[in-house]
Formats: structure tokens, C-alpha cells, sequence
């Protein structure tokens, strides 16, 4: 089965300047992503998908094909699966398309091969996803929503009988991973086309960094050692790289 990795990293991030390449406990956000996957063993071809120079050299640098994304792609509406479906319309498909995207940063080699493997023996799914548990104050039972300036539970019957965690359903969120069989996604479906088998990882793997206040959370993951990265060892910094 052949299976290639895709990497989108335009460089017109608006919450962190060209955050694709900013530096976490010394290293380049894109580094993390693409190291776990090739020290997976799984994965055949690796393409990075962007538009900005230095993104490219930084591919490179890393081992991995760089393709030049179209200026109508790289827009911030531009939704990733129009990206990669261009690119397979270009360049072919494989088996399985996995999606890896460097706000994702603590994805390790055993996710992706937990994946592939959950893809490959259930002939039926068209995409796999990681999953964790959802926090009991992030449930959807316990969301809220506002109207002029009042706030009320916008489950609140769900809520009324199922007022602690114990009594509510169990709930998940997007781990760090998607891959998708490339007939779904040709075909419009996306890529958390249904149906999709699940991987449950253990949280805070499935950290995402999205504002600027993300790096200091995820240097403190690193450093505190709640986070552990083997296939990064002997490249990452415990300085606090950002912050020079």
C-alpha cells in the first residue's frame, strides 16, 4: 500500500508571523510533524505544499520534496483539502493521504503507524483520524451562548440530567492526525470523509499552537518533560528560543 504524507505550510499566517518556521525549544514548528512521520517507517513520500521561500528551504533542509502551491491556494480561505486535491490532479494518488500539519506538533511516530495500521485493516473507511478525550469543561453540554450580554447553557436540558462528567456521554476532539483514501477526497468528501476510524491518543499529544501564547505552553510541555519527544532527542534546545 502506498501512502504519502502531505505537508501544508503557506507562509501568510496572520495569529504568528510565518509561523510555520517559528521556533519551538530551538526548532522550526514544520521540523516536528515531519520528523515523527519519517521516523515512522510508513510513508513513502513526503510533499510540503507552500508558497514561501524560506518554508521551502527548510523542507528541504529536512529531506522532503517541496511543491510550489498556487497564489489562489495560498489565500487564508483557502481550505487545505482544495490544496491537496490540486496537487493529486497534478501529481497522482496514493493508497492513503495523511494530512500533516505542523500546528500539531507533538505527533509521534507510533500515532502514525497506530493510524495506518487502524486504515489498513478496516477496508471500508475512507479516512482516519487521532482522537482524545474531550475536557469536562469543554463538553458541549456545558457550552454557552450569548445574547446581549446574558449567558445560558445551550444544551441546557442535556445539562439539567447530566449535570457532572460522570452522567455525561463521553465525548472526543481531532487528536493531531487525518489521513484520507485519495477516491474520498477526489470526490469532494474531505478529509475526515466518513467512515472514519479513530485512534484514541493520550492528551496533550493532541496540543495544537495557534495563538502566540501557544509557544510558551508547548516550550513547557517540552521542558517539563510532560511531553515526550524521542525521535526529536539530540535536536531540541530547553531554552526558551522564542523569547531571543
Amino acid at each position: 500500500m502506498t501512502i504519502w504524507a502531505f505537508v501544508p505550510a503557506r507562509g501568510g499566517s496572520k495569529s504568528i508571523p510565518l509561523k510555520n518556521l517559528v521556533r519551538v525549544a530551538g526548532v522550526p514548528l514544520l521540523n516536528y510533524g515531519v520528523r515523527a512521520v519519517q521516523a515512522s517507517g510508513r510513508v513513502s513520500r513526503i510533499i510540503c505544499s507552500t508558497d514561501h521561500d524560506d518554508i521551502a528551504v527548510c523542507a528541504r533542509e529536512l529531506g522532503i520534496e517541496v511543491d510550489c502551491r498556487p497564489g489562489h491556494l495560498a489565500t487564508d480561505d483557502a481550505a487545505v483539502a482544495d490544496v491537496a486535491r490540486e496537487f493529486l490532479a497534478r501529481k497522482g494518488s496514493p493508497d492513503i493521504l495523511v494530512l500533516v500539519q505542523p500546528t500539531s506538533p507533538f505527533l509521534l511516530p507510533e500515532h502514525v503507524q497506530a493510524l495506518m495500521d487502524a486504515m489498513m485493516s478496516d477496508s471500508e473507511a475512507r479516512s482516519g483520524q487521532t482522537i482524545t478525550s474531550c475536557p469536562h469543561n469543554h463538553h458541549a453540554w456545558n457550552q454557552r451562548e450569548v445574547a446581549e450580554g446574558r449567558t445560558r447553557f445551550k444544551f441546557s436540558v442535556e445539562r439539567a440530567t447530566a449535570y457532572n462528567k460522570q452522567l455525561k456521554p463521553k465525548l472526543f476532539v481531532f487528536g493531531n492526525l487525518v489521513a484520507v483514501r485519495p477516491s474520498a477526497l477526489m470526490k469532494g468528501e474531505g478529509f475526515f470523509a466518513d467512515p472514519s476510524v479513530a485512534v484514541d491518543i493520550p492528551s496533550p499529544y493532541d496540543f495544537d499552537l495557534d495563538r502566540p501564547e501557544d509557544l510558551a505552553v508547548a516550550e513547557a510541555l517540552i521542558t517539563s518533560g510532560v511531553v515526550h519527544l524521542p525521535h526529536m532527542t539530540g535536536v531540541l534546545s530547553l531554552r526558551a528560543a522564542h523569547t531571543t
